[in-house]
């Protein structure tokens, strides 16, 4: 009787054995997926760190020392991030005094190998004066939304290109356009660097092909409402669509699935000369769009994150 409860003892013993080592396995398991997620999730804090940064640059205009402090400052994230930087250079004349401003768009390429691309873009100059501020239209413009929320999210998703997934194995290029808004007078050009950008992708074609384009403009207000964009419809619909798609299948209900404003914005010489089917995310109800209080106060690193999370799912889930 004996003999037989110490074996039964035995018995229970390595079973229990064996289920530590199979809750250890399991716990093994569960700490690198969550690992894993961690690094592929969008953070809110780190991203308005970021912004915050930015806008201690303070004005940021095209061939201005603020300019040259902000290149410096992505070109060194992205290179500790591993990434391949690259500048297209180029002159425009200056609209009041016709002298030659320096431009450069930077490109970050992730998978640089990969023939078919996507195009995330936004552009990091700022407007030289907030003209829609009644009380000071030729004061401090700092443009943390209109010119800084693009540049601080693009800053944090580089944190989880290296573990995201992209469909289809596509590469994909960061993009940040210079001389969008270099614009003293009513008439003057915009959109200098996307324009540049667009043809020398039509007049040079380079060994890969852009599948799909996503502008990011204006995508850190805290109260955020971002809605469909009408050129976007016009030229890229199903690309518009999924994005939105992407947004009710993630639960971010910040993205409305309306069209409400047609607006002229960086996408479109990437639609019309560079024939990259291309949406533009846009928030263009802020209602410090172009005075002195677009600052970071009036922006949330949770919206920039909302954003994110449906990126980062529409990059996994690519349209065919």
């Amino acid at each position: 009787m004996k003999r037989v409860l110490m074996l039964w003892q035995l018995k229970q013993t390595l079973v229990f054995l064996s289920l530590l080592i199979l809750a250890g396995a399991v716990s093994l398991t569960n700490s690198k997926a969550e690992e894993t997620e961690n690094k592929t999730t969008f953070e809110a804090k780190r991203s308005f760190e970021y912004l915050n940064r930015i806008c201690r640059l303070k004005s940021r205009i095209s061939g201005s020392p603020g300019m040259a402090a902000q290149q410096k400052l992505i070109l060194d994230h992205f290179k500790e991030l591993k990434a391949k930087v690259q500048f297209q250079s180029f002159d425009a004349p200056h609209p009041i005094t016709g002298n030659p401003v320096r431009m450069n768009n930077m490109i970050v390429s992730w998978n640089p190998e990969a023939k078919k691309r996507i195009l995330l873009a936004c552009h990091y100059d700022t407007r030289p004066f907030p003209d829609r501020d009644r009380n000071q239209p030729q004061g401090l413009f700092i443009g943390a939304n209109d010119g800084g929320s693009g540049v601080a999210f693009l800053m944090e998703l580089g944190n989880v290109m290296s573990t995201l997934k992209v469909s289809h194995g596509y590469g994909v290029d960061f993009v940040f356009f210079d001389g969008e808004e270099l614009v003293y007078r009513q008439n003057d050009p915009y959109f200098l660097g996307s324009k540049y950008f667009a043809q020398q992708y039509k007049n040079e074609p380079p060994e890969f092909e852009y599948v799909y384009g996503v502008l990011l403009d204006m995508i850190a207000d805290r109260n955020m409402g971002i809605y469909m964009e009408k050129n976007s419809l016009k030229y890229a619909p199903q690309l518009t669509r999924s994005i939105w798609e992407a947004a009710r299948k993630t639960g971010v209900r910040e993205f409305i699935p309306q069209a409400k404003y047609e607006i002229r914005d960086d996408h479109l010489p990437l639609n019309e000369i560079a024939g990259i089917p291309t949406c533009d995310i846009i928030d263009f109800d802020y209602p410090v769009w172009h005075t002195t209080r677009d600052i970071p106060r009036y922006c949330s690193g949770a919206s920039l994150a909302k954003v994110g999370t449906v990126l980062i799912y529409w990059l996994q889930n690519l349209p065919e």
